[in-house]
């Protein structure tokens, strides 16, 4: 893994602390116990990170030693100051897929204290696993924090009592041997491992410069070096530049009439302690410091020479017994580079499978597959931010055009130019993919403005040039945006084709945001829909009633019925929440003969009673211009004695009342006929002519409540009252004004000699027990 100055620095702390690959001891191992006691888990370590990989100096409840750093939730703990806590790995996108979690030990919560060493470096956690999710608070990990303190006390005593102590030299090749095996089967950055080698070699040697080098050969056979590390000798601007191109390409020595040549063709230790009388000196680059002397150590695995190292500049020269003392490193690194090179064979087949399986072949995007993960991803850092993500789903106007014109190959560069520019428009952190044909997804973080939508297809208007063809092509796209279009990342996908396509409806080239309000209403018509047949079934539709006050006699004249839905989940619903859903449906027919059989029903009771109110209920629009109306309310209108059919009083919207002038007409007309009265509801909205208005055959007239409500304060509403007040007079129908709520309108609409009112003043809608209940201890409002 990439390396950094601070990095590094750490790595030599832990090296020189020297407690990597020691057997246990029970001062750590007895605090290790505690912890998993105390906490209660199945799992307690005391996890080192050295640069590949993490090793368990003390461990309770695992049984192996080290796992790959990569894999590591200590690499995540050493890189904050506080407790590091993940209460679900599977559930968290960092660690689902982790072969820790989805595989034994099936990590689920984990919970980490950084550990230091002497000077100040982290270098590693205690931790507690569990396989189970848990909650936990940072302050109740204080016994682990003390722990840790009590594991960095331990290795501060011991570094200062070792200090100093034994044969340096051997314990330092044994632990070079140790660690070459570790970095090059578990380092996927060649660079970093070749570099922690040299580092050891010079060490080991008291060598001043030095690289190592891969052997590499043409297809003719001549050997060449392949350097993947070499001592930093920045200390001029060309050896400055030098060092900065191994650091972003290596570096190859190609010569071989050098010393460096002379190892590449004997395959022998090649040595020259008189460095600048030596016939084979030369090949060194500018700038390069003094040699004073060297030495080429071949690397061999099995009889092929597969690396060279090169050493320089120690005190006292070199000898061949340094050659004979390295030698188990040297053929420990010659055995782990050609595993090293099998390893590379099999991880670039991998790399290039994944590739395959997860980025477009033809642009280099991700693909659905790879999509998905990287949506997901950004659902979850956009929750964790509170932020949001905007889906923009791209498909290329007029792409077949230019296939069938122009042929594959052509529109094949022109997708790939088209992913060009996407890339390019977008920032680094966007996510740009393909999910075939001529269909592009765009993942934008926290968008602000919407300008950047055009942006992205104004990328794609631009014309591409291509051989001695201009083509111009365009983009139509849909919209949506996380959390205010609050569903999982497929559906969110599915939201922003669906807008795309009203793009292209709409004309093409240009984006369209998906309708949020729309589609709501579109799931909830289908849930109500889905439901309202078992209510109906059920008898979960009940009539509410609110009385009407006959404003000139002071007495109740009558209620209106208006339903309500007691739903089993949701509780009682007004008719705004599922009426207008039922519209055009065989539902709005049922309903509605069940609502004007309900009143019939009331009003035979009220006849059996001596009491003289009316009933009015709300008409459906669909059901009242459907062919069955008429024979619907004959049938239930006949139960009624003829004297008594006037307090039924059908309620029909002004703007329903001018949809279909000639049916309107019939249709009133016929309930005209069974005695019924008909009344005008929300007059003032509707814009209906004044001849049609004289011809229509209704009695009643209801003032539209947003007139009645704004009268006190608006001297246009009250106008419009008076003139309709007036209007009613002149043609002799009635008049009821809905909406009052207040002592003020309730005597204003008096004293313009409203016939009737309703409204929260008198009484809001009541189950039809405690509206009766209301009726009978009624009297008029003493300040009127």
């Amino acid at each position: 893994m990439p390396t950094g100055p601070i990095e590094k620095r750490r790595l030599a702390a832990l090296e020189k602390l020297g407690i990597l690959d020691t057997p246990p001891e029970e001062r750590f191992d007895r605090l290790v116990r505690i912890a998993r006691q105390f906490y209660g888990v199945k799992t307690a370590l005391f996890s080192i990170l050295d640069d590949e990989r993490q090793w368990f100096k003390s461990r309770d409840g695992l049984d192996v030693t080290e796992t790959p750093r990569s894999l590591a939730f200590c690499d995540h703990a050493i890189r904050q100051d506080k407790a590091f806590i993940v209460e679900d790995a599977s559930t968290d996108p960092r660690f689902k897929n982790n072969p820790l979690v989805t595989g034994f030990p099936n990590i689920r919560f984990y919970a980490g204290i950084p550990v230091r060493e002497p000077s100040g470096f982290k270098l590693g956690s205690l931790c507690i696993i569990d396989d189970k999710p848990r909650q936990i608070r940072e302050v109740d990990l204080d016994v682990l924090r003390t722990l840790a303190s009590v594991i960095e006390d331990e290795l501060e005593a011991a570094y200062l009592s070792g200090n100093g102590d034994s044969d340096i030299q051997v314990s330092h090749l044994s632990r070079a041997i140790q660690r070459a095996q570790n970095v090059f089967l578990t380092n996927e950055n060649e660079r970093a491992a070749f570099e922690l080698m040299l580092a050891d070699l010079l060490a080991l040697t008291g060598s001043q410069f030095g690289f190592i080098g891969e052997v590499m050969r043409r297809d003719d056979g001549t050997p060449y070096l392949k350097v993947g590390a070499i001592t930093n000798i920045a200390w001029s601007p060309q050896t400055q530049a030098l060092y900065q191109q191994v650091e972003r390409r290596g570096m190859l020595f190609e010569r071989l009439d050098n010393l460096l040549g002379a190892a590449l063709i004997s395959g022998e230790v090649v040595l020259a302690n008189q460095y600048s009388s030596d016939s084979r000196r030369g090949g060194l680059p500018p700038g390069h410091p003094t040699i004073d002397c060297y030495i080429g150590l071949p690397v061999y695995s099995g009889q092929e020479m597969i690396g060279l190292v090169g050493l320089a500049n120690r005190a006292g020269g070199y000898k061949l017994k340094i050659g004979e003392d390295l030698a188990p490193l040297l053929q420990t690194v010659g055995t782990l580079l050609e595993r090293k090179r099998l390893y590379q064979e099999k991880r670039e087949h991998q790399q290039s499978l994944e590739q395959a399986a997860n980025y477009d072949a033809l642009t280099g995007l991700p693909n659905r597959r790879r999509l998905t993960e990287l949506f997901e991803q950004e659902i979850y850092e956009a929750v964790q931010r509170n932020g949001k993500v905007a889906v923009c789903f791209i498909d290329l106007d007029g792409f077949k055009d230019i296939n069938d014109e122009h042929g594959h190959s052509v529109g094949d560069a022109v997708l790939k130019c088209v992913a060009e520019r996407l890339k390019t428009t977008v920032r680094a952190h966007d996510v740009i993919a393909r999910l075939g044909g001529d269909e592009f997804v765009a993942i934008l973080r926290d968008v602000d403005d919407e300008r950047v939508y055009s942006r992205l297809l104004e990328a794609i208007r631009q014309p591409i040039s291509y051989r001695h063809f201009v083509l111009h092509i365009s983009g139509s796209m849909g919209v949506t945006v996380y959390p205010d279009d609050d569903v999982d990342a497929d559906m969110l996908l599915r939201h922003a084709d669906q807008a795309m396509y009203a793009a292209k409806e709409a004309g093409k080239n240009a984006y369209t945001i998906f309708d949020l309000q729309s589609h709501f209403n579109r799931k909830e018509r289908v849930r109500v829909l889905e439901q309202i047949g078992r209510a109906v079934s059920n008898k979960e539709l009940e009539l509410y009633y609110q009385p009407k006050i006959d404003l000139k006699r002071q007495v109740v004249a009558g209620f209106e019925a208006l339903i309500r839905w007691n739903h089993p989940e949701d509780g009682l619903l007004g008719p705004g929440s599922f009426l207008g859903h039922i519209e055009y449906t065989e539902y709005a027919r049922s309903v509605g003969n069940l609502v004007i059989n309900e009143a019939v029903d009331r009003l035979l009771a009220f006849a059996s009673e001596d009491l003289e109110y009316s009933v009015s209920v709300n008409l459906s629009p669909s059901h009242f211009l459907g062919q069955s109306f008429i024979d619907d309310l004959t049938g239930a209108v006949e139960r009624l004695p003829v004297p008594i059919r006037h307090r039924l009083i059908l309620e029909l919207l002004e703007t329903t009342a001018m949809d279909d002038t000639q049916v309107v007409m019939k249709t009133l007309t016929d309930c005209r006929n069974l005695e019924v009265v008909i009344s005008l509801d929300d007059f003032g909205t509707g814009y209906s002519s004044l001849d049609y208005f004289r011809k229509l055959p209704v009695q009643e007239i209801k003032i539209d409540r947003s007139f009645v409500n704004d009268m006190m304060e608006d001297p246009d509403a009250e106008s419009v009252v008076n003139a309709i007040l007036g209007l009613s007079n002149s043609f002799r129908r009635r008049v009821v004004a809905e909406g009052i709520e207040t002592e003020g309108m309730h005597q204003r609409l008096v004293a313009l000699g409203c016939d009737l009112g309703q409204g929260f003043y008198y009484a809001r809608p009541l189950p039809f027990d405690d509206a009766m209940t209301w009726a009978r201890a009624f009297s008029w409002p003493a300040s009127s």
